[in-house]
């Protein structure tokens, strides 16, 4: 085997070791609660089980129209593709979705929300 068909191969194995590692941290699932569902899809949603990275989200956050303080928060990123059957207190489990949501229509009314948002797809 020759020094070009070496890298090729080395470079190859590469690729593909790195890609298998981005694909299981894209099929980490968490569990988490709607902590707050208000106007217009402005949602909270705390963290309640999974090494998620700390950077995503907001260690603590304090709803300043309620004044209760939830920890391991994030805004609802793509309000449009979560399930009106989620209420309010319900614990669901997601993973988080890095593809560009769907465009869609959402009133503009203002509730306060975490400063850091996460678009997420609701797991079975």
């Amino acid at each position: 085997i020759g020094m070009k068909q070496l890298f090729l191969y080395s470079l190859i194995a590469t690729l593909l070791l790195s890609n298998s590692d981005c694909s299981k941290k894209k099929d980490d699932r968490y569990k988490g609660r709607l902590e707050v569902a208000s106007i217009c899809m402005n949602y909270t949603i705390g963290v309640i089980e999974g090494d998620i990275d700390s950077s995503t989200i907001v260690n603590s956050w304090t709803d300043e129209t309620t004044n209760i303080t939830y920890t391991n928060v994030f805004k609802l990123g793509n309000p449009c593709d979560f399930p009106a059957g989620i209420k309010q207190g319900d614990e669901f489990y997601f993973t988080i979705d890095t593809s560009k949501g769907k465009d869609c229509a959402v009133c503009m009314a203002y509730y306060p929300t975490p400063s850091k948002a996460l678009s997420i797809t609701i797991a079975p």
